[in-house]
């Protein structure tokens, strides 16, 4: 990734100042961002502002990945020249609700793994709800098994337990049993491999925005369950 990703480093970073590298109709792309595009890591685009020098603010309607590089897709682009100065800020709740329930979303992936050898087949997190797939071949009853991970969850949740961030030597980070519990897929071919470890719960490869703390989730429910195939049990779910 061209653009360096500022929320891999720090998560609670709402504001932040940046270059513009070009102005592409209205794609603006800066040498650093704390904007989580889409479709990064099964999260939502974050939303927000860019502050030019003189205080006019434009709107951030999404970040996208565009050619290896963030694309910020903004409402006034004639505004903003190339090289200038800007001031991003990001819309701050409803990066903190997907945050939430992105470490949620470990838990519930390392409880299915471990208790029924589940992969994630797919998902998606967006601020109001999160939706998971699972391969859930080995449970007797998918549904109840959707239904104690959710209720074991929480217990984890209340646990209170600190959220680490680090990175590893890609070999080092691939030898680590159930890094990647997402099937059929592996992280990208670089060279250090961001990790997300929720200890005594759950250690994964991952490059998105995570909480300091399990208690901040607060707690998940249940939506609705849904079946789209053998490999595809679903789970829809928000914070309670």
């Amino acid at each position: 990734m061209r653009t360096r990703l500022l929320f891999q480093e720090d998560s609670y970073l709402r504001e932040f100042d940046a270059v513009v590298t070009r102005v592409n109709g209205d794609k603006v792309f800066l040498d650093q961002t704390a904007f989580h595009p889409k479709p990064y890591g099964g999260l939502d685009t974050d939303t927000g502002y860019l502050v030019l020098g003189d205080g006019v603010r434009v709107r951030v309607s999404e970040a996208i990945v565009l050619d290896d590089d963030v694309a910020h897709v903004v409402e006034d682009p004639d505004l903003i020249t190339t090289g200038s100065t800007v001031r991003g800020v990001i819309d701050w709740e409803r990066r903190y609700n997907m945050m939430k329930l992105h470490t949620a979303s470990h838990i519930l992936a390392a409880l299915l793994y471990k208790e029924y050898d589940a992969r994630v087949t797919g998902g998606h997190i967006a601020p109001e709800h999160a939706r998971d797939d699972f391969d859930l071949s080995k449970a007797s009853d998918w549904r109840k098994a959707l239904e104690w991970a959710v209720e074991e969850t929480n217990r984890v949740i209340r646990r209170c337990i600190d959220v680490k961030v680090y990175w590893l030597d890609r070999e080092k980070a691939l030898s680590i049993p159930g890094i990647v519990k997402l099937a059929e897929r592996l992280p990208p071919e670089v060279d250090r491999i961001r990790i997300v470890e929720i200890p005594g719960v759950d250690i994964q490869a991952d490059g998105g925005p995570h909480v300091r703390n399990t208690c901040e989730i607060g707690s998940i429910k249940i939506l609705r369950l849904e079946s789209k195939g053998k490999k595809k049990r679903r789970l829809y779910y928000t914070l309670g």
